[in-house]
């Protein structure tokens, strides 16, 4: 042995390649706020919840925050212990082992590219609403041009640096937030002025909160996002975890203030109302919040598609390193140390789809809805398969303790039954098809790794480890390696 405190230690890590251990924790941070892009979901979600919550929205949040801090306990139980850029799929692995982890990456590559959809379309069609409420009303067709100028512009940022990206994401969603706060503080501590209620809708019941939840946990999608950054963090095991759980907090927040003020603005009326916050500013003699909403909304999801793009394409290197997709798009470039085949793949594919959309015609709001519909769907799956691998990990490493027990017993039967009640209230759409082919296309993909890679399938979850680079020693190879 040549050293003998490197004895059994890698030449290098796994995951080499990727800037390891330059993120700051609140640029950490802002990745996964910027995910979840909590301003647009201040202003969309709570109406949809009252559809079928009724007064009942504020509890449907409480509980919703309470279910993702619960999945935001199981992920901390790994991310305290290990670093990866796969998220979800690769601790899914160490808990569940390679079918389960095989499935919370299909499903977590679903939601993270659908999401990057969605992103791409709400941003042009909010920077659209933007312009059309100065006056400067565009056809389909710029649509479709913003999305792909806004593709190509998160696509250069990402390539460019993960320092870069999450500050200008840290930035970006500050903005949004700020903007948001200022909006709803208004409508707070403004004159009383409840605009007149456009529709009956429940009272409040334990059965409306519950049903409440399913679009309340759209609101938190993408609160996970920073442990793909845990290769690049710099105190992985102290900044993932409190990123996590601070984002499903800071979500949770965010929302019960847009549902207090937008409940109690429609006197218990909010179900329905397509712009509810345009609404109540009106009401309220200040229209000019509606101009300040599209902003915050579309500078949101430009800070959501950096963010996005970040979390998807440090999945697709993982599952490259894991021989379980194409092995080029787990190289990195050689100055900016991230993933630029991953990045050149994926930004494509994510512009194409709402571009195409725009240009047919679809209505963006439609289409917007429809692409998080999927996309939640997707985040539902990953969040009920690890929470489920939380305790058996902890039980493998022989650190099980009564509380992550507790914490799966609570959270895996609300999301199994959301997941559920999600199902079903998507029969009749096209979702479900959509679903459905993504779910076939997964299982293909599973057969044929069965068939020509079981031993690559059996070794999946790959994490960073330390390696003789890492260590500081006096003399020999590592030494001078530093």
């Amino acid at each position: 042995m040549r050293n003998g405190a490197l004895a059994g230690l890698r030449r290098r890590s796994p995951v080499h390649g990727l800037d390891r251990r330059n993120l700051r924790p609140v640029e950490v941070l802002a990745q996964s706020v910027s995910t979840a892009a909590p301003a647009a979901g201040m202003a969309t979600v709570p109406a949809i919840v009252a559809t079928t919550a009724g007064t009942a929205t504020v509890w449907s949040f409480v509980l919703a925050t309470a279910v993702a801090l619960a999945v935001g306990a199981c992920i901390a139980t790994f991310t305290r212990r290990m670093a990866a850029a796969g998220s979800l799929y690769s601790l899914t692995a160490k808990g569940l082992g390679p079918g389960a982890a095989f499935a919370c990456g299909a499903a977590l590559l679903a939601g993270y590219a659908v999401l990057l959809m969605a992103a791409l379309a709400g941003a042009a069609l909010y920077t659209d609403a933007f312009l059309t409420r100065l006056g400067l009303a565009a056809p389909p067709a710029v649509g479709a041009a913003t999305v792909v100028v806004l593709a190509a512009l998160a696509g250069g940022l990402v390539l460019r640096g993960v320092r870069v990206s999450a500050r200008i994401v840290l930035a970006v969603e500050a903005v949004s937030i700020t903007v948001m706060l200022v909006i709803f503080g208004v409508l707070l501590a403004g004159p009383p002025a409840p605009p007149a209620p456009a529709a009956a809708t429940p009272g409040w019941s334990l059965v409306g909160v519950a049903a409440g939840v399913l679009p309340a946990l759209g609101a938190f999608i993408g609160f996970e996002a920073a442990t793909a950054l845990g290769v690049e963090a710099r105190k992985p095991f102290v900044s993932v975890p409190r990123a996590v759980l601070g984002t499903a907090g800071l979500v949770g927040l965010l929302s019960l203030l847009a549902a207090h003020t937008q409940v109690v603005g429609f006197a218990g009326a909010l179900g329905g109302q397509p712009e509810p916050v345009v609404t109540l500013a009106a009401a309220h003699g200040t229209p000019w919040l509606a101009v300040l909403l599209d902003l915050g909304i579309a500078t949101s999801f430009v800070a959501c598609t950096l963010a996005t793009t970040n979390a998807l394409v440090r999945v697709l290197f993982s599952m490259a390193r894991d021989r379980i997709v194409p092995r080029p798009m787990g190289a990195t470039h050689g100055r900016y140390r991230t993933p630029h085949v991953a990045i050149a793949v994926a930004v494509p594919v994510g512009a194409a789809v709402p571009a195409a959309l725009f240009l047919a015609g679809v209505p963006g709001l439609t289409v917007l809805r429809g692409l998080l519909s999927v996309a939640t769907a997707g985040y539902l799956v990953a969040y009920l398969l690890v929470a489920l691998a939380a305790p058996l990990f902890l039980h493998r490493i022989g650190e099980l303790t009564p509380a992550p027990v507790v914490v799966t017993a609570l959270a895996v039967p609300v999301l199994a039954g959301v997941c559920g009640v999600f199902v079903v209230s998507a029969l009749g759409g096209a979702v479900p098809i959509v679903l459905g082919a993504l779910v076939l296309a997964a299982l293909a993909w599973y057969a044929v790794l069965r068939v020509r890679r079981p031993r690559e399938l059996a070794a999946i979850g790959v994490y960073d480890e330390p390696s003789a680079a890492d260590v500081h020693t006096a003399s020999g190879p590592a030494g001078r390696a530093r």
